[in-house]
């Protein structure tokens, strides 16, 4: 299927690049801010907090030029890249917690996010297809945990990628958990599969 292909391709060219993606959470109050350590390369990112907009032009505000940030279009089955240069993004595209991109570093860099972290009742639509999501709030907890809250049905799938083989890692839902099990990242995002659409609900809090 072309949106396979797609998605089989999607690291653009990013097999044999050696490094790996690393994050450092500095603070889980309801303000603080987050290190994502990211690889010269393609690797998955995902926004863990809310800043007062989740423009790039706001939450990444100090990447080196020529960064790419590529969002995947479920409905036209595309990437839209959005690009740093001279210190501003082109077109300044939103990444909302729950969502993800693929990141295109020149060279390794450290992403800082700033902001609150999401909680109450949180949402994020799963369309039919691929999609490109990451956890809800800023959690490292085995996807198909009851704290992570992924509405995982039978034959759901989710790819994670790694930079450092430029391969994508599959684990399928069966039987109400996902074989093999997968932790991602705080910062880390990843390629949902879903045969029809649906909502991801989290209720989430710092004191809990």
């Amino acid at each position: 299927m072309r949106t396979k292909t797609l998605l089989l391709t999607a690291a653009l060219g990013a097999a044999g690049v050696a490094s790996s993606m690393a994050q450092t959470v500095y603070s889980l109050n309801a303000v603080g801010y987050v290190n994502i350590s990211a690889p010269a390369g393609f690797s998955i990112i995902a926004n863990p907090l809310n800043a007062s907009t989740n423009n790039l032009n706001t939450i990444l505000t100090s990447v080196p030029d020529g960064t790419g940030l590529y969002f995947w279009d479920s409905v036209a089955s595309q990437y839209n890249l959005s690009t740093a240069l001279g210190g501003q993004w082109f077109p300044d595209n939103v990444l909302n917690p729950g969502d993800s991109a693929f990141l295109l570093a020149p060279t390794a860099t450290t992403l800082t996010f700033v902001g609150e972290v999401p909680q109450g009742n949180l949402t994020t639509h799963v369309p039919a297809g691929f999609s490109l999501k990451s956890a809800l709030a800023p959690l490292s907890v085995s996807v198909g945990s009851a704290a992570m809250g992924f509405p995982q049905a039978d034959g759901d799938g989710i790819y994670s990628f790694s930079n450092a083989s430029g391969q994508y890692s599959l684990y399928t839902s069966l039987g109400g958990s996902f074989i093999p099990d997968y932790v991602p990242a705080v910062g880390e995002g990843f390629f949902v599969l879903k045969a029809t659409p649906t909502d991801w609900n989290l209720t989430f809090s710092v004191n809990n």
